[in-house]
C-alpha cells in the first residue's frame, strides 16, 4: 500500500487553518457587549449581563438555509446565504421576545474553497451586525466522500435572552386582536425545492430572476425590538416553511380562537405571481409553501396597530399592512379574499 496521509485522503488541515486566520478580522466586526473574542479556541465565550433581568431565560434556535444553497453555488454567489443563515435563527428568537446575543456557524464541504467560504462568512458577519449579535465561533469541516467538490452546506445556532414575564407566546391573544404583516424581501429561505422545479436553466439565465431568487432574508430583530418597547404585541410568527397555515397557528392559544387573514390586503411581490402562474400552483399551496411577501406577523392590540406601523415605516423602512384579525371559533388559520 502506498504511504497515505490525511491530505492525500482529501482533508487539508493547513488550508483550513489558513482560512480561519483570514476570517478572524471579519469576525471581530461583530463585537458587542459580552463578546470575549476566542475565535480558534475549543469553544466560544460570552459574558452575560443580568442586571436588567428579574428572571432571565436563555432561548436557543438553530436552522439552515436549505436548497437555496444549491442555487447560490450554481450562480457562484455566496455572500447572501450567510445573511439568510443568521436571519433564520435570530428571527425565530425575536419571535419569542428574546434578544439574540451570540451566533455560531457550521460550514461543511467536500473540499474547502477559499473564496466561497470567505464570502459565506462575510454574509454571516453582515447578518450578525444587522442583528447586533456576536459571532463567537463555529466549525469548518472538510468531508470528502460526503460532499462533492464545490458543494457545501451551512447551519447556524443562536442564543438569546428574555425575562420570563416578557416571553411572547400568544397566551394573551383574545378575539378582536389585529394581525399586522411585515414585508418580506422576497422568497427568503423556504420553498426552494419547489423554486428549483419551477424555473429551468433557460429561465435562470435572467439576471433579474437570479438576483430576486438570491435576495437575502430580512433580519427583523432591531425593528421588532423597537416595536416591543411601546406596543402591546401578543404574538409573533416568523413566516418560514409551512407558510401562513403552519406558522400562524403555532402562536394561537388552545382556547377557541382562529386567525382570519385577508388575502388581498397587502402587495404580493411579482416573483410569487410568476411562480404560481408558471407552475399552476393552487392558492392554498402557495400560502402554505411561501411567505407571499409577508416575512413576519404580529398579533397586536387594536389600539397599537398604527403606532407599530409608524415605527416600522419611519425607523426601519419596512412596509406593513393590517392583514387580518383574531376571531372566536375553532383553532385554525383561514385566508379569505377581501
Amino acid at each position: 500500500m502506498k504511504r497515505l496521509s490525511y491530505r492525500k485522503s482529501g482533508v487539508n488541515i493547513d488550508r483550513a487553518n489558513s482560512l480561519i486566520d483570514k476570517i478572524k478580522p471579519l469576525v471581530a466586526q461583530t463585537k458587542r457587549k459580552g463578546w470575549l473574542g476566542n475565535i480558534g479556541g475549543f469553544a466560544g465565550f460570552f459574558k452575560l449581563n443580568l442586571k436588567h433581568y428579574k428572571d432571565p431565560i436563555l432561548v436557543g434556535a438553530t436552522d439552515g438555509v436549505g436548497t437555496k444553497l444549491l442555487l447560490a453555488q450554481q450562480f457562484s454567489k455566496h455572500d447572501t446565504v450567510g445573511v439568510d443563515l443568521v436571519a433564520m435563527c435570530v428571527n425565530d428568537l425575536i419571535s419569542c421576545g428574546a434578544e439574540p446575543l451570540f451566533f455560531l456557524d457550521y460550514f461543511a464541504s467536500g473540499k474547502l474553497k477559499n473564496k466561497a467560504m470567505k464570502d459565506v462568512v462575510k454574509g454571516i458577519v453582515d447578518g450578525c451586525k444587522q442583528a447586533q449579535v456576536a459571532l463567537i465561533g463555529g466549525e469548518t469541516a472538510e468531508l470528502p466522500g460526503m460532499y462533492r467538490d464545490g458543494i457545501y452546506d451551512i447551519a447556524g445556532f443562536s442564543v438569546g435572552i428574555v425575562d420570563r414575564k416578557k416571553i411572547i407566546n400568544g397566551s394573551g391573544i383574545t378575539a378582536g386582536d389585529l394581525i399586522l404583516g411585515i414585508q418580506s424581501s422576497g422568497i427568503h429561505s423556504n420553498g426552494y425545492s419547489l423554486v428549483r422545479k419551477i424555473f429551468s436553466k433557460k429561465d435562470l439565465k435572467s439576471k433579474k430572476l437570479r438576483e430576486e431568487i438570491l435576495k437575502p432574508t430580512i433580519i427583523y430583530v432591531k425593528a421588532i425590538k423597537d416595536v416591543l418597547k411601546s406596543c402591546g404585541v401578543k404574538a409573533i410568527s416568523h413566516i418560514t416553511g409551512g407558510g401562513f397555515y403552519d406558522n400562524i397557528i403555532r402562536v394561537l392559544p388552545e382556547k377557541k380562537l382562529a386567525s382570519v387573514i385577508f388575502g388581498k390586503s397587502w402587495d404580493i411581490p411579482w416573483i410569487f405571481k410568476v411562480m404560481q402562474k408558471k407552475a399552476k400552483i393552487s392558492y392554498r399551496e402557495m400560502h402554505r409553501t411561501f411567505n407571499m411577501g409577508i416575512g413576519m406577523v404580529l398579533v397586536i392590540k387594536k389600539q397599537d396597530l398604527w403606532k407599530a406601523k409608524k415605527i416600522l415605516e419611519k425607523n426601519h423602512k419596512l412596509k406593513s399592512w393590517l392583514i387580518g384579525e383574531i376571531i372566536k371559533g375553532k383553532k385554525r388559520v383561514e385566508i379569505i379574499d377581501l
